[in-house]
């Protein structure tokens, strides 16, 4: 058998040494692909035989090709740099950029900025001088991430724009943007609370320089047939602030009835504050953590906007790697949306389930 795997890896060499030759002799120009070769073999395929040999596989071989290695991925590193804070959202978001990480091969560098966007330009500039392959950012203060992340792509680094950035993604000169249009996320808020019959709504941001939260609250103002008041009531990672904000405004504006959550935790911090005041409040949120589903669960949360983050941790690992490897684009110069879907009492029971897996 050593014999034979030797000799099969000898004619694996040829074969190769042949491809690069000839571009009539495989499938693509590159080789390395799934395509078989017009002498028969699996070379390159993801089954191979037992004649086979390892190039082309995730393992791979000291004799293998740098294209061999490249189409496998292992040689890729892509960064995925966000606004994350680590908490209940951005986990999931983490949870969906490692699984693709793991099933394309590919070495993956999460960087969190924690809501700092000073921060976050400094890790875009890091994975530029790392040399990164591919950069996924989101994008919640343009002003001070576009011209980072516009540096990367005029690099020749792909960059694709993650969660926030729907606005801004083609002028940096990304690939796409993976993520959800939140003026029209807030735009159905705004029609459901209609439904619920609400009259005047407090939308209570978490960040105060974040465009993608402004513009859920626009969306909500524009088709809400009421009256919307939008503010920035603290961050998440101070909940007893961010509670106390909501029931000081709460309680200097009595003819409020509706409270949106700009975000999950926020969602949850406006329903501590209406039941500290005794109010009786139609209340809804942005995005999914298990207190949420357990909260619309219990009916004390009427419905949330699901932007299925998985997918944006997700999906911008799998087309840099087809970007890198097969110089596959999607989009067609449109953002991929992930969003928004909406979970309330109707399917509540369906997504609680996968909350607890962390993929929703």
């Amino acid at each position: 058998m050593k014999k034979m795997r030797w000799l099969a890896m000898l004619l694996a060499i040829v074969m190769v040494a042949a491809a690069c030759g000839s571009d009539d002799d495989t499938g693509t120009a590159d080789g390395g692909t799934d395509e078989s070769t017009d002498e028969g073999t699996d070379e390159g395929t993801d089954e191979g035989t037992d004649e086979g040999t390892d190039e082309g596989t995730d393992e791979g071989t000291d004799e293998g090709t740098d294209e061999v290695d490249v189409a496998q991925g292992g040689d890729l590193t892509f960064h995925m740099i966000t606004h994350s804070d680590d908490g209940p959202f951005w986990t999931v978001v983490q949870n969906g950029a490692e699984a693709a990480a793991e099933a394309m091969g590919v070495n993956l560098v999460w960087l969190a900025s924690n809501n700092m966007p000073d921060v976050q330009a400094q890790l875009i500039d890091q994975a530029i001088s790392e040399g990164s392959d591919g950069i996924a950012s989101s994008l919640p203060s343009p002003d001070q991430l576009i011209p980072g992340l516009k540096a990367a792509a005029d690099g020749g680094i792909p960059v694709y724009t993650l969660n926030s950035g729907v606005n801004d993604y083609e002028s940096i000169g990304a690939t796409t943007h993976v993520g959800q249009t939140e003026f029209i996320a807030g735009q159905g808020a705004g029609k459901r609370f209609n439904d619920l019959g609400a009259t005047s709504i407090l939308c209570g941001r978490q960040e105060e320089s974040n465009v993608a939260l402004e513009e859920r609250c626009d969306g909500l103002a524009d088709t809400f047939e009421g009256d919307v008041l939008s503010e920035f009531m603290g961050l998440d990672q101070d909940a007893a602030a961010q509670e106390a904000n909501i029931n000081a405004t709460l309680a200097a504006n009595p003819d409020i009835d509706g409270f949106m959550g700009a975000g999950p935790v926020i969602g949850l911090s406006g329903l501590r504050a209406s039941e500290a005041l005794g109010r009786d409040l139609t209340i809804a949120a942005f995005d999914i953590t298990p207190e949420i589903i357990d909260a619309i669960d219990a009916g004390t949360i009427q419905f949330t906007v699901d932007q299925q983050q998985y997918l944006q941790g997700y999906l911008p690992i799998v087309l840099m790697f087809l970007e890198a490897t097969n110089k596959n684009t999607a989009g067609g110069g449109l953002p991929i949306l992930t969003g928004p879907g909406f979970v309330d009492s109707n399917n509540v029971s369906a997504v609680a389930s996968l909350v607890e897996q962390s993929t929703r």
